[in-house]
C-alpha cells in the first residue's frame, strides 16, 4: 500500500514561489489499478514523483508498506524504490540499445547476472507481445511497441508497484486501447498495483478502480471509479467528468437532463424504453457513451417536454434500472 499524509511541494522559483501540491491524504491499496486525473498544471506529474521520492515534498509523509520513505537514508531509499517501476510519455528508451538490452539495462544496475539479466527481459518481451522485436532498436519501433519495451523495462526488477505518468498521451487511441489492455492484464496475471496519471477520462474509465481528482494541487474528490464518475460532487470535477457540448443557435423548450452511465448493459434500449415509457417524444442533444465489456460508460443529454406527468415516468424508470441522472440549466448548454 501507498500512502500520502499531508503532503505538500513548493518550488522556490527567482521572484516567486510555487505551490505545485497542498496537503494532499491519498491511499493507494495493493493490487488496485489507481487513476489521478487532473487537467495540465493540476500538479499530477509532480504528485507522481513524489510517490518515489524522485521529488522530495516540502511537507508531510509518504509511506511505502508501512515503511515512510521520506524518513530514510539515501541508501535505504534507494533499496525501497526499486519497488516501483516507472513508465514515462516519451518512452525514454536507449537509443543506441535494442530492445532487449533496454530491458537488461535496470537488472545490469542492479548487479544481475548477465545470463539471467536476458532470461528475464525476453521473459518480459514475451509477456509485452514483442518475442518477435527483442533485437530491434527504437528507432525502428512504432510509438506502441517502444511503449511495450518501456513497460517491460519498468518491471525488469520485479517491482510491487507500477506509475505511469501519462503512458498513453503520445500514442494514437486504437494503440492507446492495446495499452490499457496490457496494464490491466499485468495487473491481473502478476498483481502489480499500477497507478496511472493522465488528463484523459476513457483512461480512467477503462482501466481504473479507483480515482483522484486533482485540481491545483489538491484532491478534491476520490474513491471508485463508478462513484466519483456518476455523481461529481464538486463543480470542477463536474466539468472534468462530464464537459458541456457547445450549441450554437439552439433553442430549448423543455426539460434538460444528462444521463449519466456507469456499466449498465450496452445492449439495452434506454431511450427508446423511455419514450414508450413516456409516451412522449425525447430529444437526444448529445451523447459520449462508450462500450466497455459489454457495459456502457460516459453520458448523454436529453430533452424532454414540459409535461411533469412525462419527466416523472421517465424517472422512475430510471431509477428502476440505476442510471444516474440530472436537470442541467438548458440556458448553460
Amino acid at each position: 500500500m501507498i500512502r500520502l499524509e499531508q503532503v505538500s511541494k513548493t518550488f522556490h522559483l527567482k521572484s516567486r514561489e510555487v505551490e505545485a501540491l497542498k496537503q494532499i491524504n491519498l491511499t493507494i491499496e495493493d493490487g488496485s489499478i489507481f487513476g489521478i486525473i487532473g487537467s495540465s498544471g493540476a500538479g499530477k506529474s509532480t504528485l507522481v514523483r513524489c510517490l518515489n521520492l524522485l521529488e522530495r515534498p516540502t511537507e508531510g509523509k509518504v509511506f511505502l508498506d508501512d515503511i515512510e520513505l521520506t524518513a530514510l537514508s539515501n541508501g535505504r531509499l534507494r533499496k525501497e524504490r526499486r519497488k516501483i517501476g516507472m513508465v514515462f510519455q516519451q518512452f525514454n528508451l536507449l537509443a543506441q540499445r535494442n530492445a532487449l538490452k533496454n530491458v537488461c539495462y535496470p537488472l545490469e544496475i542492479a548487479g544481475v547476472p548477465g545470463n539471467q539479466a536476458k532470461e528475464r527481459a525476453i521473459e518480459l518481451l514475451k509477456l509485452v507481445g514483442l518475442e518477435d522485436r527483442m533485437y530491434n532498436f527504437p528507432a525502428q519501433l512504432s510509438g506502441g511497441q517502444k511503449q511495450r519495451v518501456a513497460i517491460a523495462r519498468a518491471l525488469a526488477t520485479e517491482p510491487k508497484y507500477l506509475l505511469c505518468d501519462e503512458a498513453t498521451s503520445a500514442l494514437d487511441p486504437n494503440t492507446t486501447n492495446s495499452i490499457l489492455e496490457l496494464l490491466k492484464e499485468i495487473n491481473e496475471r502478476l498483481g502489480v498495483t499500477i497507478i496511472v496519471i493522465t488528463h484523459e477520462m476513457k483512461v480512467v474509465e477503462k482501466i481504473c478502480t479507483q480515482v483522484a481528482v486533482l485540481n491545483e494541487g489538491e484532491v478534491i474528490e476520490q474513491g471508485s471509479v463508478q462513484e466519483v464518475f456518476l455523481s461529481p460532487k464538486t463543480k470542477i470535477a463536474q466539468e472534468m467528468i462530464y464537459p458541456k457540448p457547445k450549441y450554437d443557435n439552439r433553442n430549448f423548450h423543455g426539460k434538460v437532463f444528462r444521463l449519466a452511465f456507469g456499466g449498465q448493459s450496452s445492449s439495452e434500449p434506454i431511450v427508446a424504453n423511455l419514450v414508450l415509457k413516456c409516451q412522449t417524444p425525447v430529444n437526444i442533444l448529445g451523447a459520449g457513451t462508450e462500450d466497455i465489456g459489454g457495459k456502457a460508460y460516459g453520458q448523454m443529454l436529453l430533452e424532454f417536454p414540459k409535461d411533469e406527468a412525462a419527466i416523472a415516468e421517465a424517472k422512475k424508470y430510471l431509477d428502476s434500472i440505476g442510471v444516474h441522472y440530472e436537470e442541467e440549466d438548458a440556458d448553460g448548454i
